[in-house]
């Protein structure tokens, strides 16, 4: 079995014209269609903001401004069968070139090179069934104004 440990992540929401860019995936185990910002974990002796600078990097080759945080969450939850737990740090930014606004969705790839497709969405795409992860995520945008 492997260890169980707590995971610092940092995420980043890039609100545009009410919609924030996400990955949606599925859990298979709950059958269950999700969503999360972009983002990942933070290396030993990087800070949030860092890591968000390079993961977005890493996964979009996109370059980002106007880095805020916007708060932290602490999610624990079960994926894919297996508990997790994950302390994260949510920031929101700006992409450097403006025209990634103009584009429906944006090809990506994990670290581990398995591709993914971000894509702009608005409060309607989250409901139960479909959430928004991690848990307390929408509640911290809403607050911040950045979703209806």
């Amino acid at each position: 079995m492997a260890e169980q440990h707590i995971r610092a992540l940092a995420l980043c929401v890039f609100h545009h014209q009410g919609k924030i860019l996400v990955n949606q995936f599925r859990d298979p185990v709950k059958q269950q269609t999700c969503y999360r910002p972009v983002g990942g974990g933070i290396e030993f002796g990087e800070t949030s903001s860092e890591a968000v600078i390079r993961e977005v990097q890493e996964e979009l080759g996109l370059a980002i401004t106007d880095l805020r945080l916007l708060g932290t969450l602490e999610s624990i939850f079960v994926y894919n069968g297996k508990p997790g737990h994950e302390i994260v740090q949510v920031y929101d930014a700006a992409f450097a070139d403006a025209g990634v606004y103009k584009l429906a969705q944006i090809d990506g790839h994990e670290s581990d090179g398995s591709p993914f497709t971000a894509s702009w969405h608005d409060s309607s795409s989250f409901s139960e069934q479909s959430p928004l992860v991690p848990v307390g995520l929408y509640a911290l945008l809403k607050q911040a104004a950045l979703l209806d």
